[in-house]
């Protein structure tokens, strides 16, 4: 049976008049430039890391898979505990972890392009339009992405209709304040979030918790944004980044940020039906599968839940792989051919 085209998935969900919002994975990064995004070039960018654990463990498992060792550190964290607590071994696996973290997250930074000038014009608004017919639809958009592809495009095309749920406060109220002295806060989380419609469900390099407020950064006073992320970074401060091995960790880590829990209580509550892009559904994202599976159980009227997904799929193995797994969902599971889909043009 052929895979439906993109178009022909937008063209039968406007037919039915249904809410459609859009969640995406690394794929749509990797549809950017698979040399920067991918696992490989990741994975390339800290094979020299003078870390004998880490290196040991690249070689053990033959992955390039930054989760898949991330779990098994913890795996092996545990069994330490089981077989005699050595805390000097206990130190050792603590301190590959914690590199392997910081590691991922320098890796990221360093391998993207500069700034957003640097994508094409053409690339940049050809995504834009992809991106804008789910805001023009009364849809959310998702992401599980920690770089900041998607914020560059939204800051760029100033598109419409989009709220990341961040804005200023007013540091300084008062009835004498002229408009000239009025101070306002750095751009924080909390001002917008019951319009919000773009969510980081996985946080981003851009944000920051500082223990009270979650801010965005921004690109000011002539700065590219990357820059003020790795000024930030440089002064001991670290995004908000869910880099745990499986499932179940990574819920709890997005269940203990005030973002992060918005963030996915709204993919919970989603209705009408989902398209995905460059999202594999893996071994390591049943708490997405579990967001998805609470939305289509739990609509307060028969109408109001999700109805179904549309994952797209670019080869004949991520075919099987979701056809084969397609039990796990709890609503009415459609594939179609990613390649069909004009993201970067």
């Amino acid at each position: 049976m052929d895979l439906m085209t993109y178009d022909q998935v937008l063209e039968y969900l406007q037919s039915k008049k249904r809410e459609t919002h859009l969640l995406l994975g690394n794929g749509f990064s990797m549809a950017y430039d698979a040399d920067i995004f991918s696992y490989n070039a990741l994975h390339g960018f800290i094979e020299n890391l003078d870390n004998e654990l880490l290196t040991k463990l690249f070689e053990i498992i033959k992955t390039k898979n930054f989760e898949l060792v991330m779990q098994q550190l913890e795996n092996f964290s545990e069994l330490v505990d089981a077989f005699g607590k050595d805390p000097e071994l206990k130190t050792k696996i603590k301190e590959a972890n914690g590199l392997l973290k910081h590691s991922l997250l320098e890796a990221i930074k360093e391998l993207h392009p500069e700034h957003v000038f640097e994508i094409p014009e053409e690339r940049s608004a050809t995504c834009a339009a992809f991106l804008s017919h789910y805001f023009n639809h009364g849809g959310q958009i998702f992401t599980t992405n920690y770089d900041i592809l998607l914020y560059w495009v939204l800051m760029r095309n100033a598109i419409e209709h989009h709220i990341d749920g961040f804005g200023r406060e007013l540091e300084n109220p008062g009835d004498f304040v002229s408009e000239d002295e009025m101070e306002f806060s750095e751009l924080r989380w909390g001002k917008y979030k019951e319009k919000q419609n773009v969510h980081y469900l996985h946080g981003a390099l851009a944000f920051f918790d500082t223990g009270i407020d979650v801010v965005k950064e921004e690109y000011e006073n002539g700065r590219y944004l990357l820059e003020n992320i790795e000024t930030r970074i440089g002064n001991q401060e670290y995004p908000i980044f869910v880099t745990s091995g499986d499932g179940e960790d990574k819920l709890r880590h997005i269940m203990h940020n005030q973002y992060l829990s918005y963030c996915y209580e709204k993919l919970s509550s989603i209705q009408g039906s989902l398209v995905t892009f460059g999202f594999n559904f893996g071994p390591y994202d049943h708490h997405i599968i579990e967001a998805i599976n609470t939305a289509a159980k739990y609509g307060k009227r028969a109408g109001d839940k999700l109805h179904s997904v549309y994952i797209g799929v670019y080869s004949d193995e991520a075919r099987n792989y979701i056809e084969a797994s397609a039990g796990r969902f709890m609503c009415k599971v459609n594939l179609y051919d990613s390649r069909t889909a004009n993201v970067w043009d």
